[in-house]
């Protein structure tokens, strides 16, 4: 069933309502009734605003820090305060038979989520609810006419999804070699919302496929004992030992080999590859390693080199800064950001100039092609093929931007 929903943030002022507490059933004789202060409840919405926190907010409303304090307490391990973000909407209920004493605090830190801290008996508790989440299926197609994270926007692809995506293609996309203006992409992504259509989140990529004019790229997501990973329509890995790019679809702009060095004028062996990128462009550890060396060399100008458990080593100059606590020692992960684009040195321009040295001796990073870390096989291949006729089953009528329940 399709799904057109358009739902608006609500931006609500501080209120407060008057609740009547329900009525006991009239009893022979009728016992005294209660004054009308005992028999209502106030509700209060807060909205917060950039750099509040919880007990400023609460402050503004005038509860008193002794009864805020035990309050946050209790939500802390469901809710930790800091997660409090402008726009985060705060209930507050009181008795105003006990000079406005706070009974619970609601918060709503995600479509469909409540977490509500309540006063007892027994003291303060916090409770979590999840609203019942329907999964359906989004169908995405576009083009490449530059930057492909653009582009997969552009097709209707959340961009945190299309981040996600670009990184994974950096195993096995050369984007200035490969991915040409032309080429087409589809990708297949969920996303989940309420009984009642309301979109609470999106979820993770499924499928996604680049018909380029060297080959067609088939990925898929799949769950395996150490987590998600992406395979082809065979079962192999796309996760390589190193990213054929380390940095989100950047441009080649001087390749490796001999070629006139455009500051000292004379021609020499260039041992990298170069990546024209914006300045302050993240710089991603092309696979995980150690910390070998860091900080200004000679021509490099701001150089961080990484030695990877095979023994190999990556080389990342001319950056602008270093990712915050990076020091000789420090282990990294791969694809993990370590540096910024600039051009520190012998540089003319913003760019990246990345290395691939093995045994010794440079290597040319496009052609490099390391081995898939993952080949599956036996009863994971089976399940792998399983998945993946189920997931062509759904999609083989959809329409760009097309939106259907997930039939399980």
């Amino acid at each position: 069933m399709l799904h057109r929903v358009t739902r608006h943030a609500r931006w609500l002022p501080s209120l407060v309502i008057l609740f009547a507490s329900p009525a006991a059933a009239p009893a022979q004789p009728d016992p005294p009734r209660a004054s009308p202060a005992a028999q209502t409840e106030a509700v209060r919405v807060l909205v917060a605003r950039p750099g509040d926190t919880l007990t400023q907010l609460l402050a503004s409303a005038g509860v008193e820090p002794d009864e805020a304090r035990p309050a946050i307490s209790a939500l802390a391990p469901i809710f930790p305060p800091r997660r409090l973000q402008p726009g985060h909407e705060v209930t507050l209920r009181q008795d105003p038979s006990r000079d406005d004493a706070l009974t619970a605090l609601i918060l709503e830190p995600a479509p469909g989520r409540t977490v509500t801290v309540s006063r007892t008996l027994s003291g303060w508790q916090a409770v979590e609810e999840e609203a019942t989440r329907h999964r359906h299926l989004v169908y995405a197609r576009g083009e490449v006419t530059g930057a492909v994270l653009q582009d997969l926007e552009a097709a209707g692809l959340p961009s945190a999804l299309s981040l996600n995506l670009v990184r994974m293609l950096g195993h096995s996309v050369d984007f200035q070699r490969e991915l040409q203006p032309g080429d087409g992409f589809t990708v297949l992504f969920e996303r989940f919302r309420d009984a009642e259509g309301g979109l609470l989140r999106d979820g993770d990529v499924l499928h996604a496929e680049f018909r380029m004019s060297t080959r067609r790229l088939s990925l898929w997501r799949q769950e395996t004992a150490t987590g998600p990973e992406w395979f082809d329509e065979t079962g192999r890995s796309l996760r390589r030992n190193f990213l054929r790019t380390p940095l989100d679809g950047a441009r080649i702009s001087s390749s490796f080999g001999q070629r006139r060095h455009p500051v000292l004028g004379f021609t020499r062996m260039h041992q990298g590859i170069d990546f024209a990128a914006p300045h302050g462009t993240p710089v991603l550890a092309a696979a995980e390693g150690v910390v070998e060396r860091i900080g200004f060399v000679s021509g490099y100008g701001r150089l961080i080199e990484l030695r990877h458990p095979d023994g190999s080593m990556t080389r990342y100059g001319h950056l602008s800064a270093f990712a915050n606590g990076l020091k000789l020692g420090t282990g990294v992960g791969q694809a993990e950001v370590i540096g910024r684009v600039g051009s520190s040195g012998l540089a003319t321009g913003p760019h990246l100039h990345y290395e691939i040295v093995e045994n010794g001796r440079s290597v040319d990073p496009a052609i490099a092609r390391p081995a898939p870390r993952v080949q599956l096989a036996g009863a994971e291949l089976e399940a792998f093929q399983r998945t993946r006729q189920t997931i062509l089953a759904q999609i083989a009528h959809l329409e760009p931007r097309q939106e259907i329940a997930w039939a399980e």
